[in-house]
């Protein structure tokens, strides 16, 4: 029994991490998609921007509500799409701040406060590597520790609840 676990215990290490080393490459992927997603609404938006700075003297939110404010409807119905894809800019931009710090930062920001639809779409389109540089390994190691740390707990407590004895022949008349 005792060798079923320390087997269990080194898979267990070893898919922490091979799994651990995809994160820093994960959120690199994720990095790039909001940069290209940044690109595009920017690209998108710079009629737009050219057109406050010459009649608005840069101020976007005075164009949106000139379009918002005006007679003709054609023009009114144009202030949704410049405050969407202004607000998508601004959000693409905010993100990619937040992504500009430490490992820790970035993995704390893509776990729990990351644009999810483009999060969805990375998870979607991920191609696995295996990186050998720092972020990877220092990810690979800490999962393959914390894995292996939590299976030898799970272990732990499979002795205490059941009283199994790992790597000791248990003699049925002692019992």
């Amino acid at each position: 029994m005792r060798l079923l676990k320390e087997y269990t215990i080194r898979l267990v290490f070893t898919a922490g991490i091979l799994f651990g080393v995809q994160v820093p490459n994960f959120i690199d992927q994720y990095t790039q998609k909001i940069s290209a997603h940044y690109l595009e609404a920017a690209e998108n938006f710079s009629g737009f921007q050219a057109t406050a700075d010459k009649f608005h003297e840069g101020d976007v939110k005075a164009l949106i509500e000139r379009h918002e404010t005006s007679d003709d409807p054609v023009f009114k119905a144009e202030a949704g799409p410049i405050k969407e894809i202004h607000s998508r800019i601004s959000a693409f931009s905010s993100e990619l701040k937040y992504l500009s710090t430490n490992l820790f930062g970035k993995i704390y920001h893509v776990a729990f406060k990351s644009d999810r639809a483009v999060l969805k779409e990375t998870l979607s389109e991920y191609s696995a590597t295996v990186p050998l540089n720092t972020d990877a390994i220092i990810c690979g190691l800490g999962l393959g520790m914390v894995s292996a740390l939590v299976c030898d707990l799970f272990f732990f407590i499979l002795k205490m609840v059941f009283g199994w004895r790992f790597g000791r022949r248990v003699d049925p008349d002692a019992l």
